[in-house]
């Protein structure tokens, strides 16, 4: 049975700029939060684009390396307005909370020394897990399906946990098992992602500017490629490539290309070279930076400014301290962000390709699966770093295996995570309270204490 489709309505370049400045300043709880405000704001409310084509986007955002959310209202921003209006969408989704993380992470910086700062960091340190070991619940309700799936999760976290690989190298060798796996056994993989959907995202329409072409895929490449190289090269030239902005530009660069399953993911492989190979940060301080981006609008891979801003703020050079922090934060947050523009403007054309392929499903599937284990082993050296004040690397059989002083735990510490873990996942609290009530809790325990 055919279904007639409602034509979006006309909106206006001046009234999609304000929608999406509300969505910007209001997209808190991580993705799932943000593409569900989303949902409710432009399909059900205004209606601005059918349920087939927002999960037609969705679908598409979600194969690619970054945060989905903000590229989903790049894509949408796209879809409306061509290229201006999804560098509006995108950008206003990002802007506000970059601005944001630079204030705290100059204040984190400047006083976070103090006993309030410290106990309100305390607070959210401690809460942090329950956000984290409740995304490990959730990508693995959706992800592990069979036990192959299972096996693949168990494999990803040994291999990132104990044998210190490479996260790239995770994600590249699920890759391999899911293309292998969609030759010879691909009822293990069947695509899960496209929700049945396809038929009718096929007949939703498309935009006359929405149909790919050679030269114009070839210009946005040449365009943002220039966007994003451009100042790391500069900087290489002048600086040379062991000054902090160089690497880091690099190192970010590199980030956002392999940042499949969102921030949680990513960060352990963030925490494991920002913290013991460049030594910009120490392992609390990541667990910090998380703590902030979660309580800040945006996507949660904001978490980056703040390494970036601390990383440049300990190595300033012959800059002032603030200065050369907002420089390392802006720096990072441009090349993280920057290729997020890029896969929306030289992939959505193609989107249709993309989205029918089953053998880059089954791909998609088995790094999904993948990334459950390398959350897990955000979860646990998490854990370790927020609840033991002492935890050594002890290597065996070519293991490395952490292990905790017993006596240097945190009551207090594994307290609050108890309580909030309790809050979030057995009464269904809501994030934002549930860190804002163990910040509380934090700060009048350092308070009492000193």
């Amino acid at each position: 049975m055919s279904v007639a489709i409602e034509a979006p309505p006309q909106v206006s370049l001046r009234q999609a700029f304000m929608v999406w400045l509300r969505i910007g300043l209001t997209n808190f709880g991580g993705p799932a939060g943000q593409i569900a405000t989303m949902h409710k704001l432009l399909v059900d409310e205004l209606r601005w684009i059918s349920e087939t084509r927002f999960l037609h986007a969705l679908n598409y955002c979600m194969m690619l390396p970054g945060p989905e959310a903000q590229q989903l209202a790049t894509y949408i921003g796209w879809l409306q307005h061509r290229t201006l209006g999804g560098l509006i969408a995108g950008g206003l989704f990002i802007l506000p909370g970059f601005l944001l993380m630079l204030c705290i992470s100059t204040a984190y910086c400047l006083y976070g020394d103090l006993t309030a700062v410290q106990g309100l960091l305390f607070g959210l340190k401690a809460a942090v897990l329950a956000v984290v070991v409740e995304a490990v619940m959730r990508v693995g309700k959706r992800a592990l399906k069979n036990r192959l799936m299972w096996g693949i999760a168990a494999a990803a976290f040994v291999g990132i946990f104990f044998l210190e690989i490479p996260f790239p190298l995770i994600i590249l060798g699920a890759a391999v098992i899911g293309l292998a796996g969609q030759r010879f056994r691909p009822e293990l993989f069947a695509g899960s992602r496209n929700g049945g959907k396809d038929d009718e995202a096929e007949s939703d329409p498309i935009p006359a500017h929405a149909h790919p072409s050679l030269s114009r895929s070839i210009k946005v490449l040449m365009i943002c490629g220039l966007l994003w190289w451009a100042p790391i090269l500069a900087i290489g030239g002048l600086l040379g490539w062991s000054h902090i902005y160089a690497q880091q530009g690099l190192f970010f660069s590199k980030m956002a290309v392999v940042t499949f399953g969102g921030a949680y993911a990513v960060l352990a492989y963030v925490a494991q070279e920002a913290v013991n190979r460049f030594a910009w940060l120490a392992p609390g301080e990541m667990i910090q930076g998380l703590a902030l981006a979660e309580t800040t609008p945006g996507p949660l891979i904001l978490v980056l400014t703040f390494v970036g801003y601390v990383g440049a703020f300990r190595h300033p050079g012959v800059l002032n301290p603030v200065w050369a922090g907002v420089l390392g934060a802006t720096l990072t947050t441009w090349v993280t962000f920057v290729p997020c523009f890029l896969w929306i403007f030289l992939g959505a054309p193609y989107i249709e390709k993309l989205r029918t392929n089953r053998t880059l499903s089954a791909a998609l599937s088995a790094i999904t699966a993948a990334v459950v284990g390398v959350i897990l082993n955000l979860a646990v050296w998490f854990a370790l770093h927020a609840l033991f004040a002492d935890v050594a690397t002890v290597h065996r059989y070519g293991f490395a295996v952490p292990v905790p002083r017993m006596a240097s735990i945190d009551m207090a510490a594994a307290v609050l995570a108890a309580a909030s873990m309790l809050a979030m996942l057995r009464f269904k609290a809501q994030m934002i309270p549930t860190l804002f009530v163990s910040a509380v809790l934090g700060l009048g325990w350092k308070l009492a204490v000193v």
